[in-house]
């Protein structure tokens, strides 16, 4: 029986083995305790408000919906909620990315056993958590360009032609998009259009190698 303190995590990944190592890490610990696992973003978005967790601690590539993706959402309906990236893209960008998105904590997963316990709390107590190792290179490099007069670059498209371009990248027909997302399949077909004009693409195959060139899917 989980102590009434417990901080109450739902636990995102693709990774079946990936998920029990972690949680594992988590349970080890009195104050933590998983109350929820989702296999995708989608999926995490539904566990979250089904379940109602304290902290999400997310994969950032997952299918259908990535935990930068999922954050957003999350960030968005409930704000309460504390998160966290778990991730093995040791990336600036992904890194700024996530702040901006909500995320309190970014946690590589080759170090999870070491820094994961500390950052949950840290989040909890409403405090920062970046990697050891990043920080002083991610601060130095953030402040050089807004000295520059650099502010971090601009997302070439907008957050829903990004779901949509992950959609298409995964597979999905504009009918299985249209009704994931409840939207017609001539809005589908009208944003798709849009990411090859701004993006300079030309078919289904170069939005794909686009979408797995920025982290949107795995190759």
């Amino acid at each position: 029986m989980p102590e009434e303190s417990s901080t109450r995590i739902l636990l995102a990944d693709d990774h079946r083995l990936v998920r029990r190592g972690v949680r594992l890490i988590l349970e080890n610990e009195p104050d933590l305790t998983v109350i929820a696992e989702a296999g995708d973003g989608s999926e995490a978005v539904r566990a979250a408000r089904t379940h109602r967790p304290d902290l999400a601690i997310l994969d950032i590539a997952m299918p259908r919906m990535t935990g930068l993706q999922a954050a957003r959402e999350l960030s968005r309906v409930q704000p309460e909620l504390r998160i966290l990236i778990l991730t093995m893209y040791d990336s600036e960008q992904y890194f700024f990315e996530a702040l901006a998105v909500g995320a309190s904590g970014y946690v590589l997963k080759s170090v999870a056993d070491r820094d994961l316990v500390q950052a949950c709390r840290a989040t909890m107590r409403d405090e920062p958590f970046i990697y050891p190792g990043a920080v002083n290179a991610l601060i130095r490099n953030y402040l050089d360009r807004l000295q520059d007069g650099h502010a971090p670059p601009a997302r070439a498209i907008t957050d829903r032609e990004e779901e949509i371009l992950k959609l298409v990248a995964e597979g999905h027909t504009s009918q299985e998009i249209a009704d994931f997302l409840v939207i017609s399949p001539k809005t589908v077909e009208s944003h798709r259009a849009n990411l090859l004009q701004k993006l300079g693409l030309k078919d289904r195959l170069e939005l794909t190698r686009y979408a797995i060139r920025v982290g949107l899917i795995e190759p």
